[in-house]
């Protein structure tokens, strides 16, 4: 047999020596060529080929023992293989003892007394479910959630928890729970850190929560965001209102802002190139006018004022 098969590596123990249980360690070495055993096997027929023949020439005890254990070697020899694709590992266990993980690709072989678990090392991708969650405000809201996540320690996703899966799926809902309380949905000042205006900040802290849960299970996340954030049916109409109106403010503010300038440039620039002397009583006038043709949201209408034509 090959030398290095026979050679077990040095497994951390899942309990320390005051008792307390310790995460489990993924560790290689165990696992061997495969090809290399399968030449190993083509010989064995061969050899059981020419004892067979020579058992229909001959038919003695001494031959009969010979192919019964070319016969034994041969299943032995072919119980041990295994394959493993791109990016699949398997676990190998002896009587339930955890003894290392194989991850080369193609034909494998190790013992056949040995256990095999295979896992998939592959990137997945999760969909969360629509999760209600009141926010900072205690606003009642709707988030889901998108990762890309996969399995670095095999042995700790197939011993340290009972199904990774599962797992994945449960944390990433109470992952979500927790960030969506952390922050406030929206800020209408823009003061503050809200889950709607920076998604890249809040993915960030989800990503790092959730590779914080998982990394029990052995699993990390490549990337993650939100799929879906919106207020909860129930008070959507009136934040929608509320949104409206704070824009509407906002662009009143911004409107009568630069109305103001205006206002300030004309009477100064009438006034510097002496175009027209006006008192403060023709000024406050002045300004009423601009204010209103600068502000209004309909198109104002000329007057002719004739009345001073008769004084």
């Amino acid at each position: 047999m090959i030398s290095y098969l026979i050679e077990e590596p040095n497994v951390t123990s899942a309990h320390s020596s005051d008792g307390n249980r310790q995460p489990n360690r993924e560790v290689t070495g165990v696992g061997g060529n495969g090809i290399a055993m399968l030449f190993l096997l083509l010989i064995n027929l061969l050899a059981s080929g020419g004892a067979i023949l020579l058992l229909l020439a001959d038919p003695s005890g001494g031959l009969v023992i010979i192919n019964g254990l070319l016969l034994f070697s041969f299943l032995f020899i072919l119980s041990g293989f295994y394959s493993l694709q791109p990016n699949e590992a398997a676990a190998i266990t002896l009587f339930g003892q955890y003894k290392g993980t194989d991850r080369p690709n193609g034909l494998r072989w190790t013992w056949p007394w040995m256990g095999k678990k295979k896992i998939s090392l592959r990137a997945n991708n999760l969909i969360s479910q629509q999760i209600k969650v009141n926010d900072l405000r205690g606003n009642p809201i709707e988030i889901a959630a998108q990762l890309v996540w996969r399995v670095t320690d095999s042995a700790q996703a197939l011993f340290d928890v009972e199904d990774y899966r599962g797992f994945v799926t449960a944390q990433v809902e109470v992952a979500v729970r927790t960030i969506g309380a952390r922050y406030p949905y929206d800020d209408f000042e823009h003061k503050e850190v809200t889950l709607r205006g920076d998604h890249e900040r809040v993915s960030g802290e989800l990503r790092t929560e959730l590779i914080e849960r998982l990394a029990v299970a052995g699993i990390t996340v490549d990337e993650c965001g939100f799929t879906h954030l919106a207020y909860a049916p129930e008070i959507a109409g009136a934040m929608l209102r509320r949104q409206q109106a704070a824009a509407v403010v906002a662009a009143r503010e911004t409107l009568v802002s630069g109305a103001v300038g205006m206002v300030e440039m004309a009477l100064a620039q009438l006034s510097g190139k002496d175009v027209v002397v006006l008192d403060d009583e023709r000024k406050a006038a002045m300004v009423s006018n601009l204010m209103v043709v600068l502000c209004g949201e309909r198109d104002t209408q000329p007057v002719l004022n004739t009345g001073s034509l008769y004084q």
